[in-house]
């Protein structure tokens, strides 16, 4: 590890929100910050508190890597949130910042009670969440997020998510939730990684995430309020701007910093709302 904060889970830890981002995005970061990555003393009915942590690992143009390296430690100094590994960041690296970051959890964070895992890139409803957990337990196994089921692997080798058959020959993947955003209980959390050590590494994170729930014999669960393709997959649609329906989510992907700062601010202005939108 490059950056490590062990501290983030002293205490009574109720959610601990992990947000996967890159060294160059730090914009992202900081409109995260000032919304929906707040931390939180107390989550509201005696809960413990509510922390947060972005997993970055280095650089991955090594002209880069001295020079924003640099500007990340500033960065770490000012807001203390930063989990740092010495790999490249890419797309295929992103099951090794899986599991580098379950095996943090096992070692350093054992007690958290839940763990909502996301993109750098998604607009996310902090009070639906806690609402959402109020009457969930720990020792469940939850997770819960925008399930896909019967997905096949990709055969054409120009897409981004081409998948040789010698590397996966079976015709559907196990079911996972898209990896934009999801909950897992924290007792879940330390299974799942025990699992992940069984498997041989795969190329495509949340893909892999199913496959370790699949040696667990655990299935994720479906919620309407995980949105991380959009709100609607036609990105055209009105409903993609809508502040009323961002107002009833938990999870919408995708959007850049000006767009969640401004949503944010529209969500929790005075926004009056036709009728109320029932997902929780």
């Amino acid at each position: 590890m490059l950056l490590n904060h062990p501290e983030k889970c002293s205490g009574d830890v109720y959610l601990l929100v992990v947000v996967k981002s890159i060294i160059v995005q730090h914009d992202r970061r900081e409109a995260i910050r000032q919304t929906w990555g707040r931390e939180q003393e107390s989550a509201g009915r005696g809960r413990g508190a509510v922390r947060t942590l972005f997993l970055l690992g280095k650089a991955s143009k090594p002209e880069e890597q001295s020079h924003y390296q640099q500007l990340l430690a500033y960065e770490d100094r000012i807001y203390g949130d930063i989990l740092q590994w010495d790999f490249l960041d890419s797309f295929f690296n992103l099951t090794l910042k899986e599991i580098h970051f379950l095996k943090w959890l096992d070692i350093y964070c054992p007690d958290v009670r839940f763990v909502f895992k996301g993109d750098d890139d998604v607009f996310v409803n902090p009070t639906n969440l806690l609402e959402f957990l109020a009457d969930r337990r720990p020792q469940e196994d939850l997770f819960v997020g925008d399930v896909l089921h019967h997905a096949r692997p990709i055969r054409r080798k120009d897409s981004k998510y081409y998948i040789p058959g010698i590397l996966y020959n079976q015709n559907s993947y196990p079911p996972y939730a898209g990896g934009g955003g999801f909950l897992m209980a924290g007792g879940l959390a330390q299974r799942l990684h025990h699992s992940c050590d069984t498997l041989e590494l795969y190329p495509i994170d949340d893909v892999f995430l199913g496959m370790c729930l699949e040696v667990l014999g655990v299935r994720p669960m479906a919620h309407e309020g995980f949105k991380t393709f959009g709100i609607s997959r036609n990105r055209n649609s009105r409903m993609n701007k809508e502040p009323c329906f961002f107002r009833s989510m938990l999870v919408v992907h995708k959007l850049l910093p000006t767009e969640l700062l401004a949503m944010w601010e529209l969500v929790h202005g005075n926004l009056t709302c036709s009728r109320k939108l029932q997902v929780l």
